[in-house]
């Protein structure tokens, strides 16, 4: 327990200019020798922005929307964290060894971290976006509870941090747009949290049809039941609860908190909202997309 306890709260990394979580920076290392596998299928999101819900999701399609068989793990070992690393816990890197094609992978990794083998194989990638607002308070508590992040310090010192990119994963704007410019050149299917929250059973049918399969009508409506966020948080199998409190401590915030939209309101102030639009014109002029910040 002690060993649990001496790795909390590490300083972040920079790998290729990107502040990575110290045992991930790590795991970047030993991932240059990852071979990806056709029929792997990548979901990459910006963290704190439907990861979790998304893999569950792909889970049951991929399980044909056997409950049972859903449970047989909890998520992180049903879809591995490809850059996952911590002292006492088999990395993502192992899980993925042990996991039978065809496999889910998970990672957070902008895309100039992303190992050449899944570019190279045309890996499918299933990419989730949610509004900043959302992903900077959400990511602000998840740093409280998850204690191989830094301290947080205040919302507004957090708030500056998210805003210069100096978080774990670096710039949100950098990642969403990125990922968004692969459409071009990789079969990507880029969905945004807000649609999800909006008509969750229209986007189980995209990632259907984008992962080349079919389900009846009964089993779509199961799965969109099972993967609600009043299912799911109160589902060990994917709400993290069985990871170690030394790890992430749900005493402090849920790793499942809200999963709502537009529950930025709830935390900005009116003046760090005016400096947050301000900033964020700047770095998204140009984008070719929109988000939402409430529905």
């Amino acid at each position: 327990m002690e060993l649990l306890q001496d790795f909390t709260r590490p300083p972040l990394v920079h790998v290729k200019g990107i502040p990575l979580i110290k045992y991930f920076a790590e795991a970047t290392k030993l991932m240059k020798d990852f071979q990806a596998w056709p029929d792997d299928l990548l979901i990459s999101t910006y963290p704190k922005s439907g990861t979790t819900w998304v893999s569950e999701i792909l889970d049951m399609i991929y399980q044909g929307g056997d409950l049972e068989k859903c449970r047989r793990a909890p998520i992180y070992m049903r879809v591995p964290f490809l850059e996952f690393q911590c002292p006492g816990i088999p990395s993502g890197l192992q899980s993925l060894e042990k996991t039978p094609a065809p496999r889910l992978i998970k990672t957070h990794l902008p895309l100039s971290l992303i190992p050449q083998s899944l570019l190279d194989q045309k890996v499918k990638v299933i990419y989730i976006a949610r509004n900043a607002k959302d992903v900077a308070v959400s990511y602000y508590h998840f740093y409280h509870m998850a204690k191989v992040h830094p301290d947080p310090g205040t919302w507004d010192s957090f708030l500056e941090k998210f805003m210069d990119g100096k978080v774990s994963y670096g710039p949100w704007y950098q990642h969403v747009q990125e990922w968004w410019e692969l459409q071009h050149t990789h079969p990507v299917l880029y969905l945004f949290y807000e649609d999800m929250k909006e008509n969750p059973k229209r986007e189980i049918q995209k990632i259907l049809e984008f992962v080349g399969r079919s389900l009846p009508e009964k089993t779509i409506d199961l799965i969109t039941q099972h993967t609600s966020f009043k299912e799911m948080k109160k589902n060990p199998m994917a709400n993290y609860t069985t990871l170690p409190s030394e790890i992430m401590d749900h005493n402090i915030s849920a790793f499942m908190r809200k999963g709502t939209t537009g529950d930025w309101k709830n935390t900005f102030t009116v003046a760090q909202n005016e400096r947050f639009d301000a900033h964020y014109a700047d770095k998204m002029a140009g984008c070719k997309f929109t988000f939402r910040s409430e529905i």
